[in-house]
């Protein structure tokens, strides 16, 4: 008869068996312990055809059935901890570790597994030796490591030792990211060890510790690695509110739920809230009431979160979504992520995936163009966009809403012809504004929002109450003194006469800007190397003179002082090689020196300082001064004016008196001469504003959309205003309810007539959605029809157009590229290689004899595959032309075509920015070849690629 104490144990061992199916090696287990005939021979097979949790748990099936021998429990133990599964013996035992340790070691086997693929590259036998000396494998481990290698090869045998080693007690990662390293495995060493380190959601360590101390009281236990969700079967974890599912963890508020109900009911919408109001967290609940309708109707659930910035899929995982990874699967994937791991399979085995849009396009393309490792619409069932007033022509989220909707139109044929449609994905679209595209009347801004109401395909458009606000402009009284500018502008006119330029508009303006531009752009396409290099150095200049209307005069002299050390460094050789100096280049180098004395004793007179800092000053103090706690975001144009203003306060002592703690806030593209913040520095600025470390973040538009900042009372726009979007998401970010919203007028930036032109536009914008939320469906429904046929039609016409210049490609061998400085011939497009559809290079023995290689720090840059140290330029004038990358241990000259003249067939074009422009199809790099050629021309380890 069976005890009261075997009942406990058959409880524990049923809440255990998610874990247990993880962790425990059935082929060790099985010597060690006594069964009934066959059954061992049953587990060894479904261990040889459906892998270790499948032979996990039919073992726990086949320990578990009754009647139970006396000691069976006991018996079990005691061969776990026999055959090498000392760590299941310790759960069986209730030795359990922490909650936070039990989630970081969750955390490094979901590393492991998605970093696979790249660490099935080790060198096994070495590695596992190494393992089995620091008793992570036993040396059955070890024997079936080694015979899979010996029979399928070494990455079998990787995935092997993979396999078994995440099985360990926890503790066991540091120490193989230890044996990666003494064994030589620096890039799969650095692969691992340079991932951020595991911080669980809040919500999550208190479930996992309620949940150990019901564990503890009932002697029962479920829960399976990273997939928590799992535990939803065990009492105790139900006890411990393991459900994740209780509407009780998302509350919506009445104008909240208001918005969310249509999308409640399965239809699509769009639902446009002021930043601050909760969009996101109205998409969670839809997200979690959406998976639950489907889980509860038994049929799959699948949602995409889209989103156009790579910070902001970090932000949704780690926040907003965090609350739904107690019931459901959720994993995010972006750019930055660098996961060696196919996103279909992802996409798979998740249930909420949060990523950057262009990914999903990728993997969509990949799909319709037959590849196997594709994502079909049809595979997602419900489609989150973030931001999605981007959703317009040309905008990656418009890619993906066309073949929506080409979809959709095709359903209707088949639905004609008695055939089944193809299933498509609800759409919830999220935006503070759609705004009005430009347009002047209210009739062309309700055509824009309707456009995009039809890309999107929504049927309604949920808004709430719009946020009044109280606009404050400064127009500080420009001095008409201003010595320093003036300085400036007699270096630029000297510049005008030397290169006979005559430019019709201002200096100090940004269409001086486009001006110069256009000119250099003109004057490299005709080889005038004069007018070239003037054109740039003016547009330096005038940079520097918007600058010191900016921001203080020290700051854009030493901004100049920067670009003019850098000319100079490009006429100088590490290997003492004679670069060129041209009498252009002489004279512009003699002529800032000759006026840098002056301009230094001006920059520290500030008697001329401007009037717009001084009242940026002014609104500083009043706002720290008059609040309790003060906490506010000054946005301005340019990365090097947010850095700079940071700068500024952090040496004004007035500021440090009353307690002002700023920051700069950047983005992370590479389109700037300002080396960009990376994706763990904004996180980082983030985090410290949000817990009161800092109190005061500079920044550029990058905070203008999406990024969840703590709640502000108060917002400046200094020197720059784009659109009626970016001010009411500016304004958005002042949430509390004394907030104020400043914008301070900078000389020649026009900003105060751009804000009312936007008040004007948002209040249209408004009036035209009232208009269309009064529209009779029938009316509606026409309307968004007709703009969606007119879309297909347009991209037919687009794609067809492509095919046509598809078919135009050029031969490699047409084209031919010209130093954009020197105009000396380079190289032909055969020379041209490809690698990863990305980076373009040069390896032949010619092209290496034509530069020479420097170092720039700010270009350094560290990828999986490859990386990047130092620049490539032209030995004769010093024009940077790329950057020399490390890719898997060979370096390679990478050139950038922004720094060539293009020959198409005699036909020169100086405009081409990005690879892409360019109508012509290089080949892939051969990396087995070259990295042979290498091999075959060298005698020793430190060879050069020829």
């Amino acid at each position: 008869m069976a005890s009261d104490n075997d009942e406990i144990y058959e409880r524990r061992i049923e809440c255990l068996r998610p874990r247990l199916q993880q962790i425990i090696k059935a082929d060790e287990v099985l010597p060690h312990l006594q069964l009934e005939s066959g059954r061992k021979e049953q587990i060894t097979q479904k261990l040889n055809t459906e892998g270790y949790k499948s032979a996990a748990d039919l073992l726990i099936s086949v320990v578990v059935e009754k009647p139970h021998k006396d000691g069976w429990f006991r018996a079990f133990v005691d061969a776990l901890s026999n055959g090498g599964n000392a760590h299941a013996a310790d759960y069986l035992q209730l030795n359990l570790p922490d909650p936070e340790v039990e989630a970081e070691n969750d955390y490094y086997v979901q590393l492991i597994q998605l970093f696979s693929p790249s660490l099935q590259d080790m060198k096994t036998e070495e590695v596992s030796t190494q393992c089995l000396a620091q008793r992570l494998l036993t040396n059955a481990d070890q024997e079936k490591i080694l015979a899979e290698k010996t029979n399928h090869g070494n990455k079998r045998g990787a995935t092997e030792l993979l396999s078994r080693i995440v099985k360990c007690r926890p503790g066991w990662f540091s120490e193989f990211r230890e044996i990666l390293r003494v064994t030589e495995h620096k890039h799969l060493y650095e692969l691992i060890g340079g991932s951020p380190e595991c911080k669980k959601p809040s919500k999550c360590l208190t479930f996992l510790c309620s949940w150990r101390a019901q564990l503890l009281k009932e002697s029962c236990q479920s829960e399976e690695p990273m997939e928590i969700s799992d535990l939803s079967g065990c009492p105790a974890a139900e006890a411990a509110g393991a459900t994740g599912g209780d509407p009780k963890e998302i509350s919506l508020r009445d104008y909240q739920m208001e918005v969310a109900r249509p999308a409640l009911e399965g239809e699509n919408i769009i639902i446009c809230l002021p930043t601050g109001s909760g969009k996101t967290r109205v998409a969670v609940y839809i997200t979690q009431k959406h998976l639950d309708s489907r889980r509860a109707e038994g049929k799959p659930g699948k949602v995409v979160v889209l989103v156009n910035k790579i910070p902001l899929v970090e932000q949704h995982f780690s926040t907003e979504f965090s609350s739904l990874k107690l019931k459901y699967k959720v994993e995010r994937v972006s750019g930055d992520s660098e996961l060696k791991i196919s996103f279909a399979n992802i996409v798979e085995r998740n249930d909420i995936i949060i990523c950057t849009a262009q990914i999903l396009e990728n993997y969509l393309e990949r799909a319709s163009s037959g590849e196997d490792e594709g994502v079909k619409l049809s595979d997602l069932t419900l489609i989150i966009i973030d931001e999605c007033h981007h959703t317009q022509k040309g905008e990656v989220y418009n890619h993906i809403m066309m073949r929506y909707l080409k979809q959709k139109h095709k359903n209707k044929r088949l639905i004609k012809e008695q055939k089944q449609p193809v299933p498509l994905p609800q759409i919830l679209g999220l935006t503070a504004s759609p705004g009005v595209g430009g347009a002047k009347t209210l009739n062309k801004a309700e055509e824009h929002i309707l456009r995009i109401c039809a890309n999107l395909d929504v049927t309604k458009i949920m808004t709430g109450k719009n946020l009044k606000w109280a606009l404050i402009v400064f127009l500080p009284k420009h001095h008409h003194q201003d010595p320093f500018g003036c300085v400036v502008k007699t270096i630029m006119t000297a510049i005008h006469e030397h290169a006979r330029l005559f430019p019709t508009c201002d200096l100090g303006s940004q269409n001086y800007e486009q001006w110069a531009v256009q000119k250099e752009r003109e004057a490299a396409k005709d080889g005038d190397q004069t007018v070239r290099v003037c054109a740039e150095y003016l547009r330096r200049y005038n940079e520097g003179l918007i600058l010191s209307n900016t921001i203080r005069m020290c700051d854009a002299l030493s901004f100049l002082n920067k670009f003019h050390e850098e000319q100079i460094k490009k006429k100088t050789s590490q290997d003492e090689q004679n670069i060129e100096i041209t009498e252009t280049e002489r004279f512009l180098f003699n002529l800032f020196k000759d006026k840098k004395e002056e301009l230094e004793k001006l920059a520290k007179d500030p008697t001329y300082e401007n009037d717009s800092l001084s009242k940026l000053r002014t609104k500083i103090l009043q706002e720290f001064s008059s609040r309790q706690e003060a906490r506010g975001i000054i946005f301005t144009k340019t990365r090097h004016s947010a850095m700079s203003l940071s700068q500024w306060i952090e040496e004004n002592p007035k500021f440090a008196d009353i307690g002002v703690k700023p920051s700069y806030f950047i983005g992370g593209g590479d389109q700037s001469d300002t080396k960009p913040m990376t994706a763990a520095e904004q996180k980082d600025v983030l985090k410290r504003f949000k817990t009161g470390e800092l109190n005061l973040l500079i920044a550029t538009t990058v905070a203008e959309e999406g990024l969840d900042i703590k709640a502000c009372n108060f917002v400046i726009r200094y020197g720059h205003v784009t659109n009626e979007i970016a001010m009411i998401q500016s304004q958005g970010r002042g949430r509390a309810e004394d907030s104020t919203y400043t914008v301070v007028d900078v000389k020649n930036s026009g900003v105060a007539e751009k804000e009312y032109v936007n008040e004007y536009r948002e209040k249209m914008m408004n009036k035209a959605i009232q208009k269309i939320k009064k529209y009779d469906q029938s009316v509606y429904n026409k309307q968004i029809t007709e703009f969606q046929i007119q879309a297909i039609m347009e991209e037919r016409v687009r794609q067809a157009n492509q095919k046509k210049k598809a078919v135009k490609d050029e031969n490699p061998s047409a084209v031919k590229f010209s130093c954009r400085n020197c105009t000396k011939y380079i190289c032909s497009g055969e020379d041209i290689k490809i690698i990863e559809n990305m980076h373009r290079v040069n390896v032949t023995p010619q092209f290496r004899n034509l530069f020479i290689q420097r170092e720039n720090v700010s270009l350094q840059e560290r990828r999986l595959d490859y990386e990047t140290n130092g620049v490539i330029a032209c030995s004769g004038c010093g024009q940077t032309w790329g950057s020399m990358m490390l890719y898997r241990g060979i370096e390679l000259p990478c050139l950038h075509v922004k720094n060539f003249v293009v020959d198409i067939n005699t036909k020169k074009y100086s405009n081409c920015t990005r690879w892409i422009d360019l109508p012509v199809k290089f080949p892939d790099f051969d990396y087995i070849e070259h990295a042979s050629l290498m091999a075959q021309g060298s005698d020793d380890e430190d060879t050069e690629w020829p």
